[in-house]
């Protein structure tokens, strides 16, 4: 009857309180490092915009750097909490939703104030089959440093945690890649963006089921 306690007593003999600030201390280096080797990606692969300098001061400009900015916010506040024990990310979902019925909303806003024959180049732009692969590309990264430190933490629902590293990896990965794109229309980005940030989101999920077993 005292094996028991004896056994319990052995295995909690060694454990140590978890630091405050760990889980964000995790997150912050594999987003960081991850974000650096993106945008190095990004600067030697596609360059950065010629014309940047005078696309800061327009209003697309900041609504395309906005948007997916906004979506690794969520996913920050996502992989946060799914990092640990039974994790759920109501409030990054709400963001996320947010973000995305605003920039539909400009989508719509732009079409209905535009002539018809606009409507294909407002959709398609001139990069659009390019722009989910470029976004996936540059959020691979980032991702890959959301593995290293979701596997550092404790998560129990590993697509939904894998889906929010998804999230802010494609989030950021779009962010950086507005650094290059010269799209400006706003249905380019509500479908083109959100795509490529969607299949980060799905292949986050997927790999995020596997290789974060503990």
């Amino acid at each position: 009857m005292t094996a028991m306690p004896e056994l319990i007593d052995a295995l909690v003999a060694d454990l140590r309180p978890v630091p405050p600030g760990t889980v964000w201390r995790r997150i912050a280096i594999g987003v960081g490092v991850g974000g650096l080797a993106s945008a190095v990606l990004m600067v030697l692969w596609l360059g950065l915009r010629p014309d940047l300098a005078d696309a800061v001061w327009t209003t697309s400009y900041w609504a395309k750097f906005i948007y997916p900015l906004l979506l690794g916010i969520a996913g920050i506040l996502a992989v946060e909490r799914l990092g640990r024990p039974g994790g759920r990310a109501k409030r990054a979902a709400r963001l996320a939703v947010a973000a995305v019925v605003a920039v539909l909303l400009l989508a719509a806003a732009q079409f209905m104030n535009s002539p018809p024959e606009m409507y294909g180049d407002l959709l398609m732009g001139s990069s659009a089959m390019l722009c989910p692969f470029y976004i996936v590309s540059l959020a691979t990264p980032i991702y890959l440093g959301l593995l290293w430190a979701l596997r550092g933490l404790a998560p129990t629902r590993l697509t939904v945690a894998g889906a929010g590293a998804g999230l802010l990896a494609g989030g950021m990965g779009a962010w950086i890649y507005a650094f290059h794109c010269g799209e400006t229309a706003m249905p380019f980005l509500a479908t083109w963006y959100s795509l490529g940030i969607v299949a980060s989101v799905a292949l986050g999920a997927l790999a995020g089921r596997y290789l974060l077993r503990w």
